[in-house]
């Protein structure tokens, strides 16, 4: 009856020859193999139910029990459990935090990106989760406490002490209603106890997501200044936090996630590091979720991509399969190229996670991943919305599940520091740290000489870097041609050589208007036949 039938039965993994590339290239054959079985549940008609269940009834707020005592219990449908019981189990999560493993981050991000294509939701208590870690090492005693618990693979929800738990999950709270991302504005105040390294919090948190969970890294004021917290939701001694949950935030998208605001009075936290360098201990974790934002983006494109190519492969109109039609091939294949570039860079972020001695991977990672934050967050929204329309009227309805990612799409460029945040963090960190740009440099010159455009991109990228201290305005077009000049040296090193040309040919080359679907030629089928998913 000319109807593509369900996108399901396909491994999310090993399906995608850019993923698997990129495993392999910084990871090894055999991370590939160790991912199959996520891969395969992924992709399967359960996973998707699953999915879109937990985005179709809702996290329910209880603030008081029946007795009228305050609980601030957040409330899941049994789909949510169920990704995050999985997710966790297959060590997404902060699993490497524990792990001798060489590629340990590497595999997590893998699995990250592939999972996140069955909800994208879950991701984010996964996130920081994950994340939470490097922030905890600030304090030796602390992180032994909490790491193990961190890293575990069992999900074990419920609000109860610390030693009762066999697994636990981090969240998040920095913003405040009248600060936002200028997180110097916070007024909530920390008030010393006598016991040692100990306060009491007094204020609140704007927005804070994952409020069930078992601990949350926070910044409040004290006499030295901005410091980081953490915040138990549980006492040692049993008792339950006074942490109020005011009322979970209505969202765009993100609906399977509970996202808060708290009220702290008397809430008692934990210093983390010293006084007055809350910043400082909190950026490792601000850091990570980044990677992720960059990661659930990728894996937004990937999906929606997956679910554009499969359709037209397997749908005919005007006189032949789509798939065969010129035009559509180039509106495929040009998303395909946003794909692969995204990915290809998220993974290469992830491998200079596993090598935190190594200077240049350390510079690296501090310029590109605000770069790549602003870049592959911000085009999300716009390929995901050409992907939706290759179904055409299907893909608008809620049950293709295409408006869920549409709605997802813009998250992750809001989430951990908007455009403008990420892009001037690009500038404070070439002003202040000169290794960085002796790291891009270094990175995308190991392309030169291979493809004329992305030569003339890179030299027109550093012409643009003589006068830094007066870029501000100009943040953002610097920050996407680096990190463009950054997805080209990939996509020339190590990428197919038909979506390295055109990757070249338009974002490097000088027509590229910014549509999709207008690539100008090429093998155009090898690139939609490499990005089509195979049962």
């Amino acid at each position: 009856m000319n109807r593509a039938p369900p996108l399901i039965g396909h491994n999310v993994v090993t399906s995608d020859v850019a993923l698997t590339e990129a495993i392999t290239r910084h990871g090894s054959a055999d991370l590939v193999d160790d991912l199959t079985l996520l891969g395969v549940e992924a992709g399967t008609a359960e996973a998707r139910e699953h999915g879109m269940l937990a985005n179709q009834h809702h996290p329910e707020l209880t603030p008081y029990d029946r007795y009228g005592n305050r609980i601030d219990e957040v409330a899941f449908h049994p789909s949510w459990h169920w990704l995050m019981e999985r997710g966790i189990g297959h060590g997404l999560a902060a699993a490497p935090g524990e792990s001798d493993a060489p590629h340990a981050h590497v595999r997590r991000a893998a699995g990250f990106f592939a999972r996140s294509q069955t909800e994208p939701g879950h991701g984010c208590p996964i996130s920081m989760t994950y994340a939470a870690v490097p922030a905890l090492r600030a304090d030796d005693a602390i992180a032994k406490e909490w790491t193990p618990l961190l890293a575990s693979r069992r999900y074990d929800p419920g609000v109860r002490a610390r030693s009762d738990k066999v697994g636990a999950l981090a969240g998040m709270g920095m913003t405040e209603k009248q600060g936002g991302s200028d997180v110097r504005a916070n007024v909530t105040l920390a008030r010393p106890t006598s016991e040692d390294g100990f306060y009491t919090l007094h204020g609140h948190k704007w927005f804070t997501s994952a409020p069930m969970n078992d601990l949350f890294p926070v910044l409040a004021q004290t006499e030295g200044g901005v410091t980081c917290f953490v915040v138990p939701r549980v006492l040692a001694d049993g008792t339950r936090n006074q942490l109020d949950v005011v009322r979970l935030k209505d969202k765009l998208g993100n609906r399977s996630n509970a996202s808060s605001e708290l009220e702290f009075d008397g809430t008692v936290a934990q210093r983390l590091g010293d006084e007055g360098r809350g910043v400082r201990t909190i950026i490792e974790m601000v850091a990570a979720t980044r990677l992720d934002c960059v990661l659930g983006s990728a894996s937004l494109m990937r999906r929606a991509l997956a679910e554009a190519s499969w359709h037209v492969s397997h749908r005919s109109a005007f006189g032949g399969p789509l798939v065969d039609k010129p035009l559509m091939q180039n509106v495929i294949a040009d998303p395909a190229v946003e794909s692969e570039a995204a990915t290809a860079l998220a993974l290469r972020l992830a491998a200079a996670v596993d090598r935190p001695g190594d200077a240049h991977e350390a510079a690296l990672r501090r310029i590109a991943l605000p770069l790549a934050k602003f870049w592959v967050c911000k085009r999300t929204p716009f390929m995901v919305a050409e992907a939706l329309e290759c179904p055409g009227g299907n893909g608008y309805a809620e049950e293709s599940g295409m408006p869920l990612l549409f709605r997802e799409s813009p998250l992750n460029s809001i989430w951990e520091g908007s455009g403008n945040v990420n892009a001037l963090d690009v500038l404070r960190a070439l002003t202040r740290e000169p290794e960085v740009l002796e790291a891009w440099i270094t990175e995308v010159g190991a392309a030169r000489g291979v493809d004329h455009r992305l030569d003339r991109a890179i030299d027109d990228t550093l012409a643009l870097l003589g006068d830094v201290a007066g870029l501000e305005v100009g943040a953002r077009r610097l920050a996407s041609q680096m990190a463009a000049c950054l997805q080209g040296s990939l996509l020339v090193r190590f990428g197919t050589p038909e979506v390295a040309d055109a990757f070249c040919a338009s974002r490097l080359g000088t027509s590229f208007n910014g549509t999709f679907g207008t690539l100008p030629g090429g093998d155009l089928r090898a690139i939609v036949d490499r990005t089509t998913p195979v049962l």
